[in-house]
């Protein structure tokens, strides 16, 4: 994968009110949203259903892109399109991929989740390490690392990715997860917290979990039809 990319979680909620409104009005207004997601542009972006999941949260649009100004503008054509106007931005993560610092040969477990087929499961949410992990020498914090990476190579079923946020978000990273199965994700969570690592962990909420769906199909969900 190229590096320097940017990519985005973004959690939006659907105001109840659309809800009242004409068959009519809501199938026209789904088909504007489901327009402006599937319009040609230089982000990719995947839909992911969390109705009823999450307090607030509906659609979860998780993209990529080579910049941040497209991403900027496939972000407002989604809101100002239809069912979209109804919508209200609840979470926002943003972050950098490049290379990192503890891997040397990524695994297929750490290449895109922007490639190939998509899991049933996305999960995603930020991350922030403390002060003193950042004061660590390197060798010290590449044993710690090797350690978390050989935990989460033992569930070769979950597909990771680490975005850099430094100076650009509120986290120090974006860490989203991509599964077929949830059980085995939250294995691999329990097993996390007993590493090394855990002890310089701040913050890793809120997680996001949605279902991937067409964006057609979670307008469905949602009341369009």
């Amino acid at each position: 994968m190229t590096d320097r990319r940017y990519v985005h979680a973004l959690a939006l909620g659907l105001d109840p009110a659309w809800r009242r409104l004409s068959r009519d009005e809501r199938c026209r207004s789904a088909e504007e949203l489901c327009a402006a997601v599937n319009a040609s542009s230089d982000v990719t972006m995947f839909t992911y259903s969390m109705v009823g999941l999450e307090a607030g949260v509906d659609l979860l649009l998780w993209s990529l892109a080579p910049s941040l100004d497209a991403l900027e503008e496939k972000g407002a054509a989604v809101l100002r399109s239809g069912m979209g106007a109804w919508m209200t931005v609840r979470q926002s993560f943003l972050g950098l991929i490049r290379s990192s610092q503890y891997v040397k040969r990524p695994t297929v477990q750490e290449q895109s989740m922007f490639s190939g087929e998509r899991s049933a499961y996305l999960v995603v949410y930020p991350f922030t390490k403390s002060t003193d992990w950042y004061l660590l020498g390197q060798a010290d914090r590449q044993s710690v690392m090797n350690e978390h990476m050989k935990v989460g190579h033992r569930y070769h079923q979950v597909r990771q990715l680490l975005a850099y946020s430094f100076g650009i978000d509120d986290m120090d990273f974006l860490v989203a997860y991509e599964t077929d199965d949830l059980a085995a994700f939250g294995e691999l969570v329990r097993d996390l917290r007993g590493t090394e690592s855990r002890r310089s962990t701040i913050r890793d909420t809120p997680i996001l979990t949605g279902i991937h769906r067409p964006i057609e199909e979670i307008t469905r969900l949602l009341g369009a039809e």
